[in-house]
């Protein structure tokens, strides 16, 4: 288990967790600017402290990522970047894992984006790391497929490589069928989709090739 964490992972930690505790103090008002809403027009909500314009804002590609719904989403995401951040930054180098890390992220609201507007056509906020987390899952499956991993509540090892495609198979199917509401299972899909085009982009296997390859 690490515990001596580096600079970059350690730092995405403290700043989940104080925006965390921000949001227990400040209510629905992070929320409304930071969360992220679908894009479109603005809608007007009423709340204790009058009508509230709310809708999309560029910030929120990467402002969502660190906000969470509760103590549970906050401490599922968290134990998971404590305990493959660390690995994957060591990997990639401070610098490639901050833009990896926000790469996933970024992709992760886009395809929730994406699903939203032109499938469910709903109005509602998506919030936690999650995206950027399965990013990291993916990284650790392409990097250290044969590492042993197990779920918490199923404490059976296996391959890593194993472990992130039947992750990615069971988050597709309830995704499509629409199993566990007010989980944004294409979110899921597009950090890791964002960190698999990242990674084969600096092991120069797409048609676009880096000044020079990062990663064998």
């Amino acid at each position: 288990m690490p515990f001596n964490l580096p600079p970059v992972t350690r730092n995405l930690l403290i700043a989940n967790v104080v925006v965390f505790l921000l949001q227990q103090v400040a209510g629905d008002v992070l929320l409304q600017h930071f969360a992220l809403w679908p894009w479109g027009p603005d809608q007007i909500f009423q709340s204790s402290q009058g009508l509230l314009s709310i809708g999309f804002r560029p910030w929120q590609l990467v402002t969502y990522a660190f906000m969470h719904g509760g103590i549970t989403h906050i401490l599922f995401n968290m134990f998971a970047l404590y305990m493959f951040g660390g690995t994957i930054e060591r990997t990639f180098g401070a610098r490639n894992f901050t833009i990896y890390y926000f790469v996933c992220a970024i992709v992760a609201a886009i395809a929730q984006l994406i699903v939203v507007q032109w499938f469910t056509h709903g109005f509602y906020p998506t919030l936690g790391a999650s995206g950027a987390i399965f990013g990291l899952l993916l990284a650790f499956g392409m990097l250290y497929p044969h590492e042993k991993v197990m779920l918490i509540f199923l404490p059976v090892p296996m391959p890593a490589w194993l472990f992130v495609t039947g992750y990615a198979v069971v988050e597709l199917v309830m995704g499509v069928t629409g199993s566990e509401a007010g989980v944004a299972h294409f979110a899921h899909l597009g950090g890791m989709l964002g960190g698999y085009i990242l990674i084969e982009y600096w092991r120069g296997r797409l048609p676009i090739k880096p000044a020079r390859r990062l990663m064998r």
